[in-house]
């Protein structure tokens, strides 16, 4: 039996037309997500600290194609959000998905973690989703056209690791947010979600999940590797565009079975 062509599915997944905000987009996550909505149609807007970084990203994104631009900016500081946001819409028109990907990594034993530390991973994982999320949710409700909005969530926010309790703390913390998010904000049409991604390969952590550690860490894990960065393109899209028009306060774990398996 024929089964019949659907050219409209995948059309679904498509993004021409909308606007994109990334926090985080320098480097790792932030910046594979770029590359993924740029082609699929999205204007992109990067945005982070490291504003060198994001310059050599849009210039690679307009090569391919795509229309982009580089907002330097710090998720710690009130004002610098609501600056950065506003520039990425008065430059595309609105803004209709935001990624909130921007966090920093720790790693100490519980005992050892001294209140700046604790405070530090705080203000960007955890005060930093909030800050970016309530001005996305501010000027998605006055545009009066919904919107998607994807907090970076981890897998360490849903299981215990050791040595992570500060990052796994913020992570936890964004997971309860983003469902809180997606009650209130359902409302307005505005959809929130939240990927937690497992171990993936990137700069931060390449030379540890080589080593004896890393390897060990991985062997505990069912598929025992890490995830390529486009492992996480189906879910990131299905999110991101009308294929999930019907998804909000979803956590959706892409870790190889690591949530089952570690702590």
């Amino acid at each position: 039996m024929e089964l019949p062509i659907l050219p409209d599915l995948f059309d679904k997944f498509r993004l021409d037309g909308k606007s994109v905000f990334i926090t985080g987009a320098s480097s790792g996550f932030g910046r594979h997500f770029a590359d993924v909505l740029s082609q699929a149609g999205a204007n992109v807007a990067l945005a982070a600290r490291r504003k060198d970084r994001l310059d050599q990203a849009v210039g690679m994104l307009e090569k391919t194609g795509g229309t982009a631009i580089a907002i330097e900016l710090d998720v710690t500081d009130d004002k610098a959000v609501d600056t950065a946001f506003s520039k990425a819409a008065d430059t595309f028109g609105g803004i209709d998905i935001v990624i909130n990907n921007a966090g920093v990594p720790s790693s100490q034993w519980f005992v050892d973690i001294s209140q700046d530390e604790w405070r530090r991973v705080m203000d960007v994982n955890l005060d930093g989703v909030f800050r970016v999320g309530q001005a996305a949710a501010r000027h998605m409700t006055v545009r009066g056209q919904g919107g998607s909005i994807i907090n970076i969530a981890s897998v360490a926010g849903l299981t215990p690791v050791r040595l992570l309790s500060a990052y796994s703390a913020t992570k936890a913390a964004v997971i309860s947010l983003t469902r809180s998010m997606a009650l209130e904000l359902s409302r307005d049409n505005i959809r929130v979600n939240a990927l937690a991604p497992g171990y993936f390969t990137t700069d931060i952590n390449r030379d540890y999940l080589a080593s004896p550690g890393g390897a060990r860490l991985l062997s505990k894990i069912p598929f025992q590797r890490a995830g390529n960065m486009e492992e996480l393109d189906g879910a990131l899209l299905l999110l991101a565009s009308d294929a999930g028009s019907f998804m909000t306060g979803s956590i959706v774990s892409i870790d190889g079975g690591a949530g089952l398996s570690l702590g």
